[in-house]
């Protein structure tokens, strides 16, 4: 090639990344009216409470708000919470595999061969995490053990001290997860398109009611309405998600800061598994949470369009709101 042609190929392509970087720059400045980044972030959750952040993939979080749901449903302190944590962080990066050493499998790398369950049952996020803290409250005095130490009484590890490693990110994770953080979880979702669904028996459309099967799987039976045999068509604001049988409200009644944080609990449950289960909106305690590109702003203060902006129930202080996609 001639000198000079070269030369002008590098000036060409020296212009080029330069406004590709100020274009960037631009855009990580100002993003747009609505505070949403021109340039998105990917796809990925962040967990943030008491000064900490911590950065999970969605499979991560999927997982860690199982392990957090788990124990709330059996009424565990937090402290359980971030025991298990720790613990799935240093066996598997909270991850469900499929392999280990020997027989061991995955988020606690338990074995069947040593009394954990069949090789489908320890690969299975709710039956795993329902038998570590069966292991864990048998310990006496776990709450008041150090990490290391509670941890290993559980896994009898070869390098128990490793646990500490972890004790920083699963202690903010378990204060967002089981609802002491309000608001502490955001989880960056943009779903593809997705096929209408039409309303099954019990009302709901079959991504709606997958969701209400995950939540009972993990918190148990809880109390839940916004939907009947049939559909609804009275009793939510006009052009509400009820209407099409995407939507389910889970309720945290009566108000009091022990129902908000459960409340909370549930809330950030469904965020973690946004992008698995197609969940579009999560509404609760004046705060809403939207999959797409809001996704990127995280949790925003929700105003009621109504009149009565003053109602607990239009506020969602005493229900979690949660609708999903259809296009």
């Amino acid at each position: 090639m001639p000198v000079k042609r070269r030369r002008t190929v590098a000036v060409l392509a020296g212009l080029l990344v330069t406004g590709l970087a100020a274009v960037i720059g631009v855009a990580w400045l100002m993003g747009d009216r609505d505070g949403i980044p021109l340039l998105p972030d990917p796809e990925r959750c962040t967990a943030r409470a008491s000064g900490s952040t911590v950065v999970l993939d969605l499979e991560q979080a999927e997982n860690a708000a199982i392990i957090a749901g788990v124990a709330v449903r059996r009424g565990l302190p937090a402290r359980a919470v971030t025991i298990a944590l720790a613990t799935a962080y240093q066996e598997s990066d909270i991850r469900n595999l499929d392999h280990g050493d020997r027989d061991s499998l995955g988020l606690f790398q338990q074995r069947p061969s040593m009394g954990w369950g069949t090789p489908a049952q320890v690969r299975d996020p709710h039956h795993a995490a329902g038998r570590f803290y069966d292991a864990l409250v048998k310990i006496k005095g776990y709450e008041r053990m150090q990490i290391t130490v509670a941890a290993d009484k559980v896994q009898r590890s070869a390098f128990p001290k490793a646990y500490a490693d972890h004790e920083a990110d699963a202690r903010a994770l378990a204060s967002v997860l089981t609802g002491y953080s309000p608001a502490g979880l955001n989880c960056v979702v943009r779903h593809d398109t997705m096929a209408a669904e039409t309303l099954g028996a019990n009302g709901l459309t079959k991504r709606a009611n997958a969701v209400r099967t995950e939540l009972f799987q993990t918190f148990g039976k809880l109390p839940v309405g916004g939907f009947r045999p049939g559909g609804i068509r009275t009793g939510h604001m006009e052009g509400s998600t009820h209407y099409d049988g995407r939507a389910v409200d889970v309720f945290a009644r009566p108000i009091s800061a022990e129902n908000k944080r459960r409340g909370w609990a549930y809330a950030q449950f469904l965020v973690a598994h946004a992008d698995r289960l197609g969940i579009q909106t999560v509404i609760f305690d004046d705060r809403i949470w939207t999959a797409g590109f809001r996704s990127d702003s995280g949790w925003r203060a929700y105003t009621p369009p109504s009149r009565d902006g003053s109602s607990a129930t239009l506020r969602h202080l005493d229900h979690v709101h949660v609708d999903v996609v259809q296009d």
